[in-house]
Order: C-alpha cells, then structure tokens, then sequence
C-alpha cells in the first residue's frame, strides 16, 4: 500500500470541482490529489515551496 505523505488528501474530481476551495480548506498545509486511491501528486501552498529549507541551503 502506498504512503500519503499529508494530512489532506483530495479526489481528481474534488480537485475539478474547486481548486481554490481545496487549498482554502488545506489552511496553508500540503495535499494529496488521488486518482483510483493511489498518490498522484501533491499539491504544496506558494508560501510553503517558496520558503527557505535546510536543503536548500545545503546547493
């Protein structure tokens, strides 16, 4: 079985039907988007992709 590696996790049809609802939901947290209850991506908010991390750092 596979890991979801958010506390979110949504449908492709979910995500079609309000993206942005899907991420005001998520309150600034990472989700999972499912297809067939498998992880197809995950979608990260602007602010956490775009802070600095540790790795980062590391390049």
């Amino acid at each position: 079985m596979q890991s979801i590696l958010a506390d979110i996790a949504v449908s492709v049809p979910e995500l079609k039907k309000n993206p942005s609802g899907v991420m005001a939901n998520a309150d600034g947290m990472t989700v999972a988007v499912l297809n067939h209850n498998r992880v197809m991506s995950y979608l990260v908010p602007a602010e956490l992709y775009e802070s600095p991390s540790p790795q980062s750092r590391k390049r």
